[in-house]
């Protein structure tokens, strides 16, 4: 069996989230990091392989990204997946959701995997929907929010949180499943493979290199086009009273809530 784990390069958690005025798009300059759910993707691969109940040959981790991206692949690769494949290209700049699921699908349709992973969101998007996209395009089954996984009969049995409560679903290889960061706690990376990750094979294609129709894809070929983006108005300072005279303080503090009808 192989199996691809989608990963993505994010902002780092710390960097503040703003979008770029002059295009629209997320400012993405700062530091970044491999996003944080597909760390739990990238260990529910590495559990079927170690469980046994399948023969696991290879993991794949797959990006689509600027030459920054490469970073996240490594970090991937230190956490198990055993190369990479990077998905680089100009022509991709600011493709919605529907134009990115369709560039990933053809990235995804040259490796043939038999399982799909990735995380069930990105930390900075946060749309929840690409693993689907993906799955329409490659015409698989798609689970999302799934908190665990076991192989069963050749099949995949799934169970996944839902509004009302569990889901259990059995779908049939291949698949696509987007799991929630509630299925396992991912490993740290050894030292070793932190120092070994840039020595396992990446590929590079670009939109050309594995047949992606340029009119589907980067701003051009997006369905979904950003509006204003304006920054929130900022807050009033507040009132702070300073505690010299307990009782003139507490009295302050009576009036405050008083005068706003909250007492």
């Amino acid at each position: 069996m192989k199996i691809c784990v989608l990963v993505k390069e994010v902002p780092d958690a710390a960097v503040e989230k703003r979008i770029d005025p002059s295009t629209g798009r997320m400012d993405r300059s700062g530091e970044k990091n491999l996003n944080p759910y597909d760390t739990h993707a990238i260990e529910a691969a590495m559990q079927l392989r170690e469980g046994g109940a399948v023969q696991v040959d290879e993991i794949v981790a797959v990006t689509m990204g600027p030459e920054s991206a490469v970073r996240a692949l490594h970090k991937a690769v230190s956490l198990g997946a055993d190369r990479s494949l990077h998905l680089s290209d100009g022509s991709l700049a600011g493709s919605d959701v529907g134009a990115t699921g369709y560039a990933l699908s053809k990235a995804l349709a040259k490796e043939q995997p038999d399982l799909v992973l990735l995380g069930q969101q990105s930390d900075d998007g946060e749309c929840y929907t690409i693993g689907a996209v993906v799955a329409d395009y490659l015409q698989m089954p798609s689970l999302t929010q799934v908190i665990k996984m076991d192989v069963d009969s050749g099949a995949l049995r799934c169970e996944r949180q839902a509004e009302y409560g569990y889901d259990t679903v059995q779908v049939e290889f291949p698949a696509v499943i987007a799991v929630g960061d509630a299925i396992n706690e991912p490993r740290y990376p050894s030292l070793k493979a932190i120092m070994g990750a840039k020595k396992k094979p990446l590929e590079t294609v670009a939109a050309g290199d594995i047949g992606i129709d340029a009119s589907r894809v980067g701003a051009e070929g997006s369905q979904v086009q950003c509006g204003d983006f304006k920054a929130p108005p900022a807050k009033a300072a507040g009132q702070i009273i300073e505690d010299e005279d307990t009782g003139e303080t507490v009295e302050k503090i009576i009036a405050w809530l008083d005068e706003r009808k909250l007492i």
